[in-house]
């Protein structure tokens, strides 16, 4: 997603250099935000541990080796170690590329911090998920362009907030509900219901959808038709039917593939806009 949102708003590669320490800044980020996740949860996750074991997951996250430290397969010293050098390279980065991406940067920890401190409270911390998702592609914008238009940098906004509420978080949220339920989670499939979340996936994914209509809008490049057809097409495919899909049979195992689809569909808009770049 933050290489799509680079290429989108550029219309074309950024200097190599600059390229390099983007990868190496967004790779260290993406490592510590999520190791930050199991850090603060690692007791919750290993009440959930001790509830119903380790579920089977996701495709695209499918290892035996999810949560280590919960699992004890690496100590919380070694764990916070590791958070550290990567969010110190993260910073470093950050600072290099431009200065106010700090800001950025310790803004994604914060919201990391409080999604997962709102587990017990409030499902309405899957608000809290889509701005954190949105920090890797925003910053991504402010690399290449150092004063990007407000509006547009709110439409991006809103379409990544939407792709990831409807999604990965609450699927995710669906998929997990029977250890949730032990703990005491406040999210939205326990909070409301299966037949409510499968609403609200549907609706969060149409608005995506209706929503990456207007991305080409962003880019300096004539993408048209050529780049919106398959972009809905992608939209169609990977969130809309397997939404439908789970909407209607309610089945737990429809909700991880609607993730694991919706986990592909940055990847396919980083295709597209690559295209166009190169054509």
């Amino acid at each position: 997603m933050p290489g799509f949102a680079a290429l989108l708003w550029l219309g074309g590669l950024p200097a190599w250099p600059v390229l390099t320490l983007s990868l190496l800044t967004a790779a260290a980020g993406y490592t510590a935000i999520y190791s930050l996740n199991d850090l603060v949860g690692v007791k919750t996750d290993q009440q959930k541990l001790a509830s119903t074991g380790l579920n089977p997951g996701y495709a695209v996250e499918a290892s035996n080796l999810r949560y280590p430290l919960a699992q004890k397969l690496l100590s919380v010293r070694s764990g916070l170690a590791w958070f550290t050098f990567w969010y110190a390279l993260t910073l470093i980065g950050a600072y290099l590329l431009n200065p106010p991406l700090v800001l950025i940067v310790l803004a994604a920890a914060v919201l990391e911090v409080a999604y997962c401190l709102l587990l017990k409270v409030s499902y309405w911390r899957t608000l809290v998920s889509g701005l954190v998702k949105s920090c890797g592609p925003l910053a991504a914008v402010f690399v290449v362009q150092r004063q990007p238009s407000l509006p547009l940098l709110a439409l991006l906004l809103a379409w990544i907030m939407l792709w990831e509420i409807g999604g990965q978080n609450i699927p995710a949220d669906w998929n997990d509900m029977a250890e949730d339920r032990v703990i005491g989670a406040r999210t939205i499939p326990l909070a409301i219901g299966t037949r409510g979340a499968g609403l609200l996936i549907n609706i969060a994914l149409i608005l995506a959808v209706i929503a990456s209509v207007f991305l080409p809008l962003m880019s300096p490049l004539k993408l048209g038709l050529p780049y919106l057809v398959p972009s809905i097409l992608a939209g169609f495919w990977l969130l809309l039917l397997p939404a439908f899909q789970l909407y209607r049979s309610g089945d737990g195992r429809q909700a991880a593939r609607l993730f694991d689809r919706a986990s592909y569909y940055p990847l396919v808009q980083l295709a597209l806009i690559t295209i166009f770049v190169f054509v």
